[in-house]
Order: structure tokens, then sequence, then C-alpha cells
């Protein structure tokens, strides 16, 4: 039986290493030649795409932002989704100062539609841009060539996709630190598998697609029925190596404002991983294989810690704990250097741990749940 449970550590080990070094290594040590300095003298338009609802103290925060943007040639459509906290007049207002700020209003969801993708096709249907690119009323955009950077593969490359990093404010706290992790975690997960030519999801905080694509696929079809997923299920759905790009540029990224409280937090994540359960199957494998031998090497690590009676295998164990919490942080650090512009990390083993716990308790239970909603 111990035999048995050597072997399972050590295989568990060993795939846990493949998919630090040669999977999440694709995203930590990636270099992008510096694009050459080029004037484009006709810039194709571009709609900036916001769904909100009773979001009016974060757009008063983001609209200056979105204006300021060193694009010339680009609209700004809101899509008012039944807010009641005053929204809509003050977008009226707002919109008298700025012409290329477009306003849709929802008056009411039809019942067999989810209310997000409903507000979200609406806004597609009457962009008048064919690059639509994506955020929500909470993200701000962290420099002045957000519309630049995350609208290039589409308008110089040829692209349907582009799907950029959306990250999270730092604030104190326990809460916020996991945040922090699990967010370079995901983004580790789909920004390397994307580089690796097998891209399988985005982020709705930050994501560029084609208008005209959007519509020939008939919008969500085959999506309607799922709360949440208009942005990872279509991603996971139509993305391909050949028609999608990974922005990686710390002027490329959104930073929106993180959850406070355990409740809000967990009720997103349901929301999330409950979408995780529509993954097409081969993605499904690339996550569950990393997620289950996370699992089994912290299990068997601690068992066999906890029953040997030598210092001969409790070194060898704390060898390789040692060394995969080591190379972790290096890779995480990369990442977040090449994503953020930064490489602050701490305490990685220890959220590591933590997230191995918070993964399998809500995960499941987002993945049974049938009842998670947007608001």
């Amino acid at each position: 039986m111990v035999d048995i449970l050597w072997l399972v550590f050590f295989s568990a080990v060993a795939i846990q290493l493949f998919y630090l070094i040669f999977i999440f290594g694709r995203l930590a040590f990636f270099y992008q030649k510096p694009a050459e300095s080029t004037v484009e003298k006709n810039q194709e338009g571009v709609t900036v795409l916001i769904s909100a609802r009773n979001e009016l103290e974060n757009l008063k925060e983001l609209l200056p932002k979105l204006f300021a943007q060193d694009y010339q040639n680009f609209e700004v459509l809101i899509v008012n989704d039944q807010s009641v906290d005053g929204t809509e007049d003050w977008l009226m207002e707002y919109a008298i100062a700025y012409p290329n700020l477009k306003l849709v209003h929802v008056r009411y969801t039809p019942d067999h539609l989810t209310s997000k993708k409903y507000a979200l096709t609406l806004g597609i249907k009457v962009a008048s841009s064919d690059i639509i690119l994506l955020t929500d009323a909470d993200c701000i955009p962290v420099s002045d060539q957000w519309i630049k950077r995350m609208t290039a593969p589409l308008r110089l490359e040829n692209k349907i996709f582009a799907i950029g990093h959306g990250s999270y404010q730092t604030l104190p706290g326990f809460l916020n630190k996991l945040i922090q992790f699990e967010t370079m975690l995901t983004a580790l997960y789909y920004f390397s598998f994307g580089l690796w030519k097998s891209p399988f999801m985005g982020v709705g905080r930050n994501l560029c697609y084609r208008r005209s694509f959007f519509m020939e696929r008939k919008a969500f079809k085959g999506l309607w029925h799922i709360i949440g997923g208009d942005d990872d299920l279509f991603v996971n759905k139509y993305a391909t190596k050949q028609n999608t790009a990974m922005v990686i540029h710390p002027e490329s990224i959104t930073l929106s404002l993180p959850k406070t409280k355990f409740s809000d937090f967990l009720v997103q994540k349901r929301r999330h991983f409950q979408a995780g359960k529509y993954y097409r199957l081969k993605d499904k494998l690339k996550l569950g294989i990393y997620s289950l031998t996370h699992l089994i090497y912290w299990l068997s690590a601690i068992f066999l810690l906890a029953t040997s009676r030598s210092w001969e295998p409790i070194t060898l164990i704390l060898g390789f704990v040692l060394t995969r919490a080591l190379l972790q942080y290096v890779i995480i650090r990369q990442a977040k250097m090449k994503l953020e512009g930064m490489g602050k990390v701490l305490w990685t083993m220890f959220f590591d741990f933590m997230y191995m716990i918070y993964f399998w308790i809500v995960g499941t239970k987002g993945y049974l749940s049938k009842t998670v909603k947007w608001k």
C-alpha cells in the first residue's frame, strides 16, 4: 500500500512539474519582439461595449477613462439593463457632451433568455463598428493604449478573437490575496494554452471579437439556456489556433473592483464553475488533469509525511514539495511580469494549498448548481 502511494505521489509530482515547465512556462517565459512603430492613417472603427445594471458610480469613473483613449475612431456603447439607480438619466446627460457615446436601454428580458446575453446581443446588433471590445462597468483600462493594444490582432492580423487579461485591484485582507492568486492562476491556464495554439476561454472583462462573426454564428445560439458563459463559453465554442490571438502587454489590461465579501465572491465563482461544465471535453481534460493531480499531490504528500518514521523519506518529500513551490513561485512571478509589468507575489505555496481546498469545495458546488444569476 505504501509503495503504491509513493508511486502515486511521484506520478502527481511529475505531471505537476510538466504543467509548470512546459505549459505555464509558455506564458512565464514568453518573448515578443517589439512591434515596429507605424502610423495608422485609417484606423478601423471600434465599438467598446459595456452591459451595466445599477452601475452608476462605476460608470462615472469608467467613462472618462474610455474617452481619454489614444485611438481616434471608436464609440462607447452602454447597454443599460433595467437599472433603477439613476443610470439612465445620468447617461442621457453625459451623452450630450460626448457624441460617440451610444445608449441602449433594456426594459425587460424575455423569460426564455438569460439577461446578460440578451443585453449584449442587443448592443452588438446596433454597434456601428465590426470590432467589438468588451469590458465590464467596474473595470478600468490601465492605460490610454488599451483600445489600440486589444484591437491590434483584429485590425492588423485578421484575427477573429483577441483575448486580454483582466486583473483586480490590490486591497488588504486574506480574501483579496486569494482573489489575486486565483486570477493569476486562471490567466496562466488560458494564456498558456492559447500560446500553445489551443485557446479555450477568455474573460468578458477584456475581450475583443468581430461583430460579423458573432452575427454569422447567430449570437449565443446553443448557449442561451446557460447562466453566464457569455465570454468563456463563446470563446470555447469558436476560438481556434488560426483565428485567436493572446494580447500580452501591461498596457492592454483592465483593472476591476474585487469582491470584498466571501459570500459575494462565492456566488461569482459558482457562476464561473457552472459555465465550466459546458467546455469541450478536451478542454475539461486539460484543466481536470492539472486539478486532479494537484489534489493527489497534496493529499499523498501529507499522508506520506504523517506516516513516515525516518528522516530519509521526510527529506525526500519535502525536497519535492519545496522544488515545486520554488518553481511555481518563479512561474507565477514571471507570468505576472509579462501580463501586468510587475512581479510581486508572496506566499504562493500557502495560497496554492488554500486554492486546492477552495477549488474542490466551491468548484463542485458550482459545477452542480443550476440557480446562479448574473445580478
